[in-house]
């Protein structure tokens, strides 16, 4: 019999729940969007993810994948239902950019955009040999949260560490997969798959200690050349920081046949007031 780990088990534990549930005319989010800064709020991976859905389900004349995703964060996303729209800004029949928003009300808290290009059967030559040069997700650490409170970095997504560790700063890289749907009944596509797990890369690279700096990230920029395949996403991860309180995470995306793209963070970086205990390396501040 093989024996269950903890991740088997809280897998399977909220493998019946998801992050956000159709709710009137939004999106009502679950305990386990919630951020490790912030009770009240969001991670930043949840919303960047819905709105790549509303932009996913915009139709088109022939088959498109989305390319480039940049998300803008106006402010912190509260744990309360939110609404989501998207438009076509550029029509085009090769081409498209397309928007999202989401909303508390009125207030605007980010917006989304993306370039989908037409999918083609095209003979490129030879290629090299996909590749991934660190181990794979059954073979990485486990990450064990600090605890088992619902958080999107704790029962939301499931870490594996394949380089660096969630107690040392500096570069990482970590295997992750979403535990639970984003949205109740739907299966994860893997834009959304890539999109919630990019969001990581300040905190699992993070180069500042917990409790004593703030680095939140404004933005998120993912540009694939490929859809992942399977449900892991890999972040190779690195940040970098200046004393005059900005910084910049990049990540280097994987699935377990090798790179699909890369992400860009900008980072607010500022000394927090009253020194406290933060979250553990591997809870980024989004």
């Amino acid at each position: 019999m093989r024996l269950r780990s903890r991740a088997d088990f809280m897998h399977h534990a909220v493998m019946e729940e998801a992050l956000f549930t159709a709710h009137k005319r939004g999106y009502l989010p679950s305990e386990h969007a919630r951020g490790p800064w912030d009770r009240t709020a969001m991670h930043g991976g949840p919303p960047a993810a819905l709105m790549a859905s509303v932009m996913e389900a915009l139709p088109t004349e022939a088959p498109m994948a989305v390319v480039r995703t940049t998300v803008e964060i106006f402010r912190p996303v509260p744990l309360r239902p939110v609404e989501v729209s998207a438009r076509i800004e550029r029509e085009g029949r090769r081409v498209q950019l397309v928007t999202a928003t989401l909303t508390d009300g009125n207030t605007e808290l980010c917006r989304a955009t993306a370039w989908r290009m037409r999918i083609a059967d095209l003979d490129l030559g030879e290629q090299l040999p996909l590749e991934v040069p660190f181990a794979g997700p059954a073979e990485s650490i486990a990450h064990v949260p600090e605890s088992d409170d619902p958080a999107f970095h704790r029962t939301g997504v499931e870490m594996r560490y394949a380089r660096g560790s969630f107690i040392e700063p500096g570069p990482a890289t970590v295997w992750m997969r979403l535990t639970i749907p984003l949205i109740a009944g739907q299966t994860p596509t893997p834009l959304q798959r890539v999109l919630a797990a990019a969001d990581f890369g300040n905190g699992v690279s993070s180069a500042l200690p917990w409790g004593q700096f703030l680095f939140i990230n404004t933005d998120l920029t993912v540009a694939i050349h490929r859809l992942p395949e399977g449900e892991w996403i890999g972040l190779d991860a690195r940040t970098d920081v200046d004393a005059r309180g900005t910084g910049v995470a990049y990540s280097r995306l994987y699935d377990e046949r090798g790179t699909v793209g890369h992400s860009l963070q900008s980072l607010f970086i500022d000394r927090l007031r009253v020194e406290r205990e933060g979250p553990t390396k591997g809870s980024p501040p989004s």
